[in-house]
């Protein structure tokens, strides 16, 4: 019965919850995005912020040990029970008037953090002139530190960007961001923490650098330089199971790399939090 799913849906993401409530989570959340699909139930700002939840749900469930199977499996029997439901059922307008009350307070929120296992993608909507992170990760490289992520003017107008302030170092010719390649290894490497070997890794090379805007760099650093990617790098990203690891290798002329490692985590729901627009 629908009112089963009435009964599940809740406002808060359920990271840190046990598997089955997470996986729970994550199908009723897939079922109202296939019953949207189907009826045209909610406008695109609710829409996106739905989405959202169902990206953060499906990490929260891998990472309580949910096999990735078993999410697909739930995925389609969410798109099987939405094909046969009827658009004027009572308990799905039931759902309907839940969901929105519930995630209208995603449409409104500015700011949302994305934690995972060991960093967190920090999600900013706020209008503004100049250029900003809208969606953002810290690492380091020694002692210098690294944010990644998609910066901007608006949330919905971003390009993938890297920016270091290195300590101590000459300037780097080129950047590259190194992570799975899911065509040649479709299974999640979870093995050390770490990337595959090298035959099975694929590799983003930055299109551009420049002097960071003040904006971009870390607390605490003066200067420092930002490296722009591809979009297809970032599709490639999203793509990732949460718990993997990437890494952006700067690459010296004496032939060192300094490497800074960074937590795919809910990348994807913070991309599809920024897709609600600014406020």
């Amino acid at each position: 019965m629908l009112a089963a799913v009435v009964a599940a849906m809740t406002l808060a993401a359920p990271v840190g919850a046990a598997r089955a409530a997470a996986t729970d989570a994550f199908y009723d959340r897939a079922f109202m995005l296939a019953a949207d699909q189907k009826c045209g139930l909610f406008e695109p700002k609710l829409i996106a912020a739905l989405d959202a939840a169902a990206w953060q749900a499906r990490g929260a469930a891998l990472r309580a040990g949910t096999p990735a199977a078993e999410l697909t499996a739930a995925a389609a029997r969410a798109q099987s029970r939405a094909s046969r439901t009827a658009c004027d059922d009572g308990d799905l307008d039931q759902v309907r008037v839940r969901v929105q009350a519930g995630f209208a307070g995603w449409s409104r929120a500015a700011r949302m953090s994305f934690p995972g296992d060991r960093a967190a993608w920090r999600g900013d909507r706020y209008e503004s002139q100049a250029i900003g992170w809208r969606l953002v990760q810290d690492s380091a490289t020694g002692g210098s530190p690294v944010r990644f992520g998609l910066a901007g003017v608006g949330p919905t107008a971003t390009t993938p960007t890297a920016v270091v302030s290195f300590v101590g170092r000459p300037r780097p010719y080129a950047a590259r961001l190194v992570m799975r390649d899911q065509a040649q290894t479709p299974r999640v490497w979870l093995t050390g923490g770490g990337l595959p070997p090298e035959s099975v890794r694929r590799v983003f090379f930055a299109a551009a650098a420049r002097a960071a805007e003040p904006t971009l760099l870390s607390q605490g650093a003066r200067q420092g330089e930002t490296w722009t990617f591809s979009s297809e790098a970032i599709d490639a990203l999203a793509q990732l199971d949460p718990r993997e690891t990437f890494v952006i290798e700067f690459l010296f002329r004496d032939d060192s790399v300094a490497s800074a490692r960074f937590e795919a985590g809910d990348f994807a729901a913070g991309r599809a939090f920024l897709a609600m627009g600014a406020i």
